[in-house]
């Protein structure tokens, strides 16, 4: 999870993104400028900036004849940029907060983004007695539906909200000792086609 404004701006350039993927596996600047095709120099220029933002790390040095060459690798098999990053104009859900609003959805999904990955950062942080990564509690559903008309749609919220809202009230307890407060977020928009993902 990115969150400093200047880590994100490094990881998006398209160079030391391809840097980042290739890095997946521990490699030198030597090795990675025969991959992508770049002088070695201009690789190591990128490579630091990579390091100084803590996006690479260095896995071993290698002495070979009068130099060291330093072994790389990122430190994450995939990165998310934390709306958190954006600082003060990062969506915020209590600026929109109206259910039927695309603009409020972006805002709670951007809040999905900025907390799991907080409690990933954290649980990074924080190891169990075995030295083991804790689970963090999460659940989620992802399904598709196709419907026949838009009064089939506005009937089909109008139900999961009814249902939603008695669950809530049945398991809620804010008295309970030891209790420990979890977020539920349930979204519908429009499916994208599958061509459009990948060109986006």
């Amino acid at each position: 999870m990115i969150e400093d404004p200047a880590a994100a701006e490094v990881s998006l350039d398209p160079v030391r993104a391809r840097l980042l993927a290739e890095l997946a596996e521990p490699a030198s600047a030597t090795m990675l400028a025969a991959r992508v095709r770049l002088p070695r120099q201009k690789v190591n220029y990128h490579l630091r900036a990579l390091e100084r933002h803590r996006l690479v790390e260095l896995v071993e040095e290698r002495r070979k004849g009068n130099c060291v060459e330093r072994v790389l690798r990122a430190t994450a098999r995939s990165y998310v940029i934390s709306p958190a990053a954006l600082g003060s104009v990062q969506p915020d859900p209590g600026r929109a907060a109206d259910r039927l609003s695309a603009q409020w959805l972006l805002a709670l999904a951007a809040r999905l983004v900025r907390d799991v990955g907080g409690l990933l950062a954290r649980d990074g942080r924080d190891p169990d007695r075995a030295g083991q990564r804790r689970r963090i509690a999460t659940f989620a559903l992802d399904t598709e539906v196709r419907f026949a008309s838009a009064r089939d749609r506005a009937e089909f919220t109008a139900k999961l909200a009814d249902a939603f809202a008695a669950l809530v009230a049945e398991y809620h307890d804010d008295t309970a000792d030891g209790g420990r407060p979890h977020r539920v977020l349930i979204a519908l928009h429009p499916s994208l086609p599958a061509d459009a993902n990948q060109e986006s």
